[in-house]
């Protein structure tokens, strides 16, 4: 049957569909403006091409203005991304990542809000190398960035580890399935290796994607209640973890929802994911292509800023977009099945889960692995690597968990944590372990303002404040980004930042604790004096007026001090 109501918005298509268009699945001329040695650089056409294996060009903005004026070009680098489906990764491919950064990155480790890793400082000339190193550890950088789906994320769960573990195999096959099916990636890095995983074919075709892959980036969750760490409703598909009885009988599926936006431009807003129904394990692949498809026909290809899920979502209206899922399917969704969420943040320090099994999680500032004068961070994980038989999983707080630690093992590893000091952030406030930044400053382009480089400092502050009121236990989420791209997620954040320029932040209030509901904007381009100064009357307000249980994002807008947003067409209302 033709749904009527389907239609894909007038207007001629975006520079970047002619780049896919042109690029031969992908291809373009990266293979020669790889090898090119005059520059450090490469063209905007080969960069937006680089995002579909995983990186794109930056340079260091500490450096612009020395380098312009020397007449020189900017201190060119690239950014690698590694997917890790579900976060998980091996102690050898902890190790890697360790030695890669080491050897051609800038020595250090970004663990992203995608759980997935992100070097930085990779020279051109370096690139191939260090592709083929995260190849050999059995990992890839596949479809990590541009118009495909990403990495899927999944709940790191470390308190049910037998569902987690069957959560993870679906996640992980899902995101494995998923791949764009395109030569190019092997051709390019690997010298025609196969990646594994990916399945070989005859004839070169995207059966999915199609030629001209999707209209924008595609972000796929996992989450296991009660817990949403994986911020189930900013992916554009959620899938909702059931469990009855201990077992998993299947995943409710959420559509829609997304974070990025543009400064001023009230066409583009933060939406979160509706929940349609309920399907089996077994479904959440048809399903997922299913939806990916619709989005490939629909999806805006005019104006990549009004390009994403979310934008089709609401245009073309919920229920439209679920009987043309349920038409491509050719069955039905069940009906959403009862769930609940408490909290989207991390719980730190040593679990112990089932089979004897434990698990520690360790608060990582920032998401970066690296050593300081006096915390060696990095150092110590590689010690606990060389010795660890688990595993690794990388939270979306940008925080990591020392994954299936066996009793006997346990004790070994302890004393390699104390030994390097990593129980640090169980002595932060909850504030900050409940906080999230942005790498902004000084390499992503995007930035407005800081974020990852200035956050700690600011709570610093907000800290003080904190103290004042008796507040040091209360769990507040916190996010900061340099840009309303929103890598952070701070539109989901009780307190959240989103740069404006240097030293000025958007600030917003009144999302909920469990990641169910925006925030809204309470002022527009302040500094830190103002933002703290906003903060001291807030959280003494708080402090004094609060309902016993009730989270900072709900008393805000029960006290009046913010509307509530229901939905992300108003957001900016």
């Amino acid at each position: 049957m033709v749904n009527d109501r389907l239609k894909a918005p007038d207007g001629p298509p975006s520079d970047v569909e002619r780049i896919k268009e042109e690029s031969n699945y992908l291809r373009g001329t990266l293979k020669e403006t790889m090898l090119d040695r005059i520059s450090a650089g490469i063209s905007d056409d080969d960069n937006r091409l680089m995002k579909f294996h995983g990186s794109y060009l930056q340079d260091d903005r500490d450096l612009r203005n020395e380098r312009q004026k020397q007449k020189l070009e900017p201190a060119y680098q690239f950014m690698l991304r590694v997917r890790t489906p579900g976060g998980v990764s091996t102690p050898n491919q902890w190790l890697v990542m360790d030695e890669l950064a080491q050897k051609y990155g800038n020595g250090t480790l970004k663990l992203t809000t995608r759980q997935a890793f992100q070097m930085h400082g990779i020279l051109k000339w370096n690139m191939k190398n260090t592709i083929q190193g995260i190849h050999n550890s059995l990992l890839d950088t596949i479809a990590a960035c541009g118009d495909v789906n990403r990495n899927v994320m999944c709940n790191p769960n470390p308190y049910q580890s037998e569902i987690h573990s069957e959560v993870f195999e679906w996640s992980k096959k899902l995101s494995d399935d998923l791949l764009p099916r395109t030569r190019a990636y092997h051709e390019l890095w690997l010298d025609e290796e196969m990646v594994a995983g990916t399945p070989d074919v005859e004839e070169e075709t995207e059966p999915m994607y199609g030629p001209l892959y999707l209209p924008r980036k595609f972000k796929i969750g996992v989450a296991v209640p009660p817990s949403n760490d994986v911020d189930i409703f900013s992916q554009d598909l959620g899938y909702i973890a059931i469990v009855e009885d201990g077992k998993l009988i299947g995943f409710n599926v959420a559509i829609g929802g997304g974070l990025g936006m543009t400064h001023g431009d009230t066409e583009t807003y933060p939406q979160v994911a509706k929940v349609i129904g309920f399907c089996t394990p077994e479904q959440i692949y048809d399903v997922a292509e299913k939806i990916i498809t619709i989005q490939r026909d629909y999806g805006n290809r005019s104006v990549r800023k009004n390009a994403r899920f979310k934008y089709t979502v609401d245009r073309l209206g919920l229920d439209t977009v679920v009987e043309e899922l349920e038409n491509r399917l050719g069955w039905s969704l069940e009906e959403a099945k009862p769930y609940s969420f408490d909290h989207n943040g991390d719980r730190y320090g040593w679990v112990k889960g089932i089979r004897g099994r434990w698990h520690f999680t360790l608060y990582v500032e920032g998401g970066r692995i690296a050593d300081y004068e006096d915390y060696k961070l990095m150092t110590g994980l590689r010690e606990i690597a060389k010795v660890h038989r688990g595993d690794f999983r990388l939270t979306a707080n940008q925080n990591l968990v020392i994954a299936d630690v066996s009793s006997q093992k346990k004790k070994e590893i302890n004393e390699l944590i104390e030994q390097y000091g990593l129980t640090e952030g169980k002595h932060y406030t909850a504030l900050r372990r409940s906080s999230m930044a942005c790498v902004a400053m000084p390499t992503c382009g995007l930035a407005m303002a800081e974020a990852e480089r200035y956050l700690p400092s600011m709570i610093d502050k907000i800290d003080e404040i904190v103290d004042e009121n008796g507040l040091r236990d209360e769990e507040i989420t916190i996010r900061m980004t340099g840009c309303p791209n929103s890598c952070g997620r701070p539109t989901l954040a009780e307190i959240g930042f989103i740069g404006k320029a240097p030293g000025k932040y958007n600030m917003y209030l009144g999302a909920a604790f469990d990641g169910s509901r925006l925030n809204k904007m309470y002022r527009e381009n302040i500094g830190e004096e103002e933002i703290l100064s906003e903060l001291r009357v807030l959280l003494s307000r708080y402090a004094k007026e609060r309902s016993e249980g009730e989270h900072f994002g709900d008393f805000v807008i029960r006290a009046g001090v913010i509307e509530a947003v229901t939905d992300g067409t108003n957001f900016h209302a």
